[in-house]
């Protein structure tokens, strides 16, 4: 066998095996989301960010900083970035920015049900 034979081989070994390879499905979660805005503007995070209610971000009571998770409600979906710790009461799982939280239903509801799923 020339080394172009052995590369087609190995090439098509590969493929096969990425194609056959189990997809990992990812767990997705049901709960309350809630929202924190202007009065916390500035404050550092628990994570040692300053927090900015106009970006895309999150507090959970245990997941890594750095942490993505989409929350999804409905047809609506955004990407946040866990920055602080929280929320603090009891049944809710996620404090939203305002910003994220404006992605999904208007900030009026004040606590929505999602589902979220850790992305990366």
């Amino acid at each position: 066998m020339n080394r172009l034979t052995v590369l087609a081989i190995g090439y098509s070994l590969l493929l096969t095996a990425l194609i056959a390879w189990p997809k990992q499905e990812r767990e997705v979660h049901t709960g309350i989301a809630s929202w924190y805005g202007e009065k916390y503007r500035g404050r550092t995070t628990a994570s040692g960010s300053v927090f900015n209610p106009d970006e895309l971000t999150a507090a959970h009571r245990s997941l890594p900083f750095g942490t993505v998770v989409r929350c999804t409600l409905g047809s609506r979906s955004v990407d946040v970035v866990i920055t602080d710790r929280g929320p603090f009461v009891e049944g809710r799982e996620l404090d939203l920015s305002k910003a994220a939280f404006a992605k999904l239903a208007h900030t009026d509801a004040g606590l929505i049900n999602i589902n979220w799923e850790v992305m990366k």
